[in-house]
């Protein structure tokens, strides 16, 4: 089955549901992220990164938006409302890799990751925002050797956050690359990665991993700066 597609509020772009980001009325009336799209009532769908909303907010874009899609204009639309949407799309994706780990579809250490890599069963490859650029190629190589697609641009996808955060989510001691042996386990961390990663933008997004090997720093090094607010549904 197909996704459904939705319009998003602010660009009136098409896009599949599962690339764009649901807000919707809490019982108190609070504009709030709904990432999963499960809260009832109506809903009101964008799909801009963080600079176009915060821009669409200041100019009074965003609550013009939001009366049209709720039908009302009783609601309260928070100032910290980009820091819910990025940390509920930050939790949504950590959850899920904690999910995949948890049912045996991810693999970490260079040692596994490059041995699943070689034989051809890797679907995905993830690193933390602090990994050494030289460990993350050297997988990548053995990832495009493994799956017949050497001089290929294949090559792993960077998380927005360090080894510390993405340890805590996988239950394990320094995370610093893992990989996906499912295609489909694969398929849904990459979906909600590609929203996030969309949303943050390109500055955080493409932060360069590190230039010196850091894979042997301590689980305590020091973390990226999150957002700890609930994402209210």
């Amino acid at each position: 089955m197909s996704d459904p597609m939705r319009t998003c509020i602010l660009s009136r772009e098409e896009a599949p549901r599962d690339g764009l980001i649901r807000l919707a009325l809490s019982p108190e009336g609070d504009v709030l992220p709904d990432v999963h799209a499960k809260a009832p009532g109506r809903g009101a769908w964008i799909g801009v990164s963080r600079e176009e909303l915060e821009a669409a907010t200041a100019k009074g874009r965003l609550r013009g938006a939001l009366a049209r899609a709720f039908k009302t204009g009783e609601f309260r639309l928070p100032d910290d409302l980009a820091d819910r949407i990025d940390a509920a799309l930050r939790r949504a994706t950590l959850e899920r890799l904690g999910l995949e780990a948890r049912s045996g579809a991810l693999v970490t250490g260079g040692e596994r990751i490059d041995k699943a890599a070689r034989q051809g069963k890797l679907a995905l490859l993830l690193h933390a925002a602090d990994a050494s650029a030289d460990g993350a190629a050297k997988l990548a190589q053995a990832w495009r050797v493994g799956s017949d697609r050497e001089g290929s641009g294949l090559k792993g996808l960077t998380l927005p956050v360090d080894r510390t955060i993405l340890s805590l989510a996988l239950g394990r001691e320094n995370v610093v690359h893992a990989g996906l042996t499912d295609a489909q386990a694969a398929k849904r961390v990459r979906d909600l990665l590609a929203r996030w990663l969309h949303f943050i933008g390109p500055d955080r997004a493409d932060s360069p991993c590190e230039p010196k090997s850091q894979d042997s720093a301590p689980l305590g090094s020091p973390a990226t700066r999150t957002t700890e607010t609930n994402e209210g549904f």
